[in-house]
């Protein structure tokens, strides 16, 4: 049987009645949006592999105990079950959301200043500190939609791809988290 051609939707079936292969066909075809969701929220590659394992786990005891409801696509609802083990996991520890590039640079090295002293140095690092603290008081939807937008070059069907929500929740959730962070830094006295 060609695993390859078979929907998502009998793939949960087969798997369901015993048919190890389509669970094994079910993670090839969606490991890399589910890593890429994990990955995004943590930026630590050997972290993101737990939490991605720990996500097919989770996976596999829902289908296995019938308690998956397909009221979606299997895609979103298994991108949106590493998401949740992902935010639960960073609330449980309370880990900083490191803000990167692709290439794992920080946002703040792409801030020219110019002729920097000791004083604007001091500065920059100030500010850096300081909007990283903003960045971290908002709601961890906001939060996740500002950093997949700006920092991982995502567009917004990616992100609702990504988070398994409407294009117009991924905006939504944009234009609160910059409304937001726009008052916490008026609130803090930050130059906009």
């Amino acid at each position: 049987m060609n695993m390859q051609k078979i929907s998502d939707h009998e793939l949960v079936k087969l798997y369901q009645s015993g048919t190890q292969a389509a669970l094994e066909e079910l993670i090839k075809r969606h490991k890399r949006s589910i890593f890429s969701a994990i990955y995004l929220l943590v930026r630590d590659r050997p972290l993101a592999e737990d939490i991605f394992q720990e996500t097919f786990i989770k996976i596999i005891h829902t289908l296995r105990s019938g308690n998956y409801n397909e009221e979606g696509k299997f895609a979103g609802w298994a991108v949106r079950v590493g998401r949740n083990l992902t935010i639960d996991y960073l609330r449980k520890i309370k880990r900083d959301v490191t803000i990167t590039d692709s290439e794992g640079n920080g946002i703040f090295d792409y801030l020219i200043f110019a002729d920097e002293n000791k004083e604007d140095k001091i500065m920059k690092m100030q500010t850096e500190t300081e909007l990283k603290n903003l960045i971290k008081r908002l709601p961890i939807e906001q939060r996740e939609v500002l950093i997949m937008r700006h920092w991982g070059d995502m567009s917004f069907k990616e992100i609702a791809d990504k988070t398994g929500v409407s294009i117009n929740t991924a905006l939504g959730r944009m234009r609160y988290a910059l409304n937001n962070l726009r008052k916490l830094m008026v609130a803090k006295g930050m130059q906009i």
